[in-house]
C-alpha cells in the first residue's frame, strides 16, 4: 500500500539526539506513514549506512559545514547553524511540495525550535521531540520560565513532583551558568515556543516518571497542548 502521509523528522546532529529520533521514526513508519529523517551534512558519513537499509528514508541537507567543521564548533555558532539549516530545510520542503510526497507534518528536535516557524511558513504543522527524560526537561523548563533564577542563590532547588535537588544534582550548565553560555542558551531556548505546538513528545519511560509527567501535563492543559511519552 502506498504511504500517503509524509512526515519529516529532523534531529540535532549529535548522537544522543539522532538515535532516539531514528527509533521514533521507525515507530512512525510501522503505523503506515512515509517517514524521512532529515539529517545535516555534518553527520553525512554516519547516516550513509542507513540509506536503503531502513524503513525510514534519509535526506541530507546542508548545515554549511561541508564536512570540515566539528559538531562542537557548530554548537558554538548556534545562530549560524540556525540560519543555514532553516534555509536548507525551506528549500527541501519547497522541493517536496512539487513532488509526489509533499510533507504533512514535521517532528523536530527540541534544540531546533525555529523548525516550527519553517513548517508553518509552508502550512505544515509540527511538534518538538525532547530526547532527554521528562525530569531533565522539566528542570530546564522551570529555569526558562523563571521559577528558579540564575545564578543560584540557595543550596537546593524545589520543583513540583520532584525531590529537592542539590547543586550537584543539576547540569553544570545550571550550577555554573558562566561555564558555557551558548550551550546554556541552546538548552533553555528549547522552550521558547513549545506552547505554540499542539503536541510534544518525550523520549522516556512513562511508568518511571508517572507523577512528574502527570503534573507537567496538567500544567500544560490550559494551552491545549498534548504531551506524549
Amino acid at each position: 500500500m502506498e504511504r500517503k502521509t509524509h512526515i519529516l523528522v529532523i534531529p540535532y546532529p549529535v548522537q544522543g539526539h539522532i538515535n532516539p529520533m531514528l527509533q521514533f521514526s521507525k515507530r512512525l513508519a510501522t503505523k503506515g506513514a512515509r517517514v524521512t529523517l532529515v539529517a545535516t551534512s555534518t553527520i553525512r558519513n554516519s547516516m550513509q549506512a542507513l540509506q536503503g537499509a531502513s524503513s525510514v528514508n534519509i535526506e541530507i541537507i546542508s548545515d554549511g559545514s561541508e564536512g570540515d567543521e566539528t559538531v562542537e564548533s557548530l554548537i558554538a555558532t548556534v545562530d549560524r547553524f540556525k540560519d543555514v539549516v532553516s534555509q536548507s530545510l525551506s528549500e527541501y520542503i519547497e522541493k517536496l511540495n512539487s513532488s509526489k510526497y509533499p510533507p504533512k507534518f514535521i517532528v523536530y528536535d527540541c534544540a531546533l525550535p525555529w523548525a516550527l516557524d519553517v513548517a508553518r511558513k509552508y502550512g505544515i504543522d509540527g511538534a518538538p521531540f525532547y530526547t532527554q527524560s521528562c525530569a531533565v526537561n522539566v528542570v530546564y523548563y522551570h529555569f526558562k520560565k523563571g521559577t528558579v533564577r540564575l545564578p543560584l542563590e540557595e543550596p537546593t532547588v524545589s520543583l513540583p513532583s520532584m525531590p529537592k535537588l542539590a547543586i550537584n544534582d543539576l547540569s553544570s550548565l545550571l550550577s555554573n551558568p558562566s561555564s558555557y553560555p551558548p550551550l546554556l542558551k541552546l538548552f533553555l531556548d528549547q522552550f521558547s515556543n513549545f506552547l505554540e505546538a499542539k503536541w510534544i513528545f518525550f523520549s522516556s519511560f512513562k511508568e518511571l516518571e508517572l507523577e512528574l509527567s502527570s503534573t507537567f501535563r496538567s500544567s500544560l492543559l490550559s494551552s491545549n497542548l498534548s504531551l506524549s511519552i
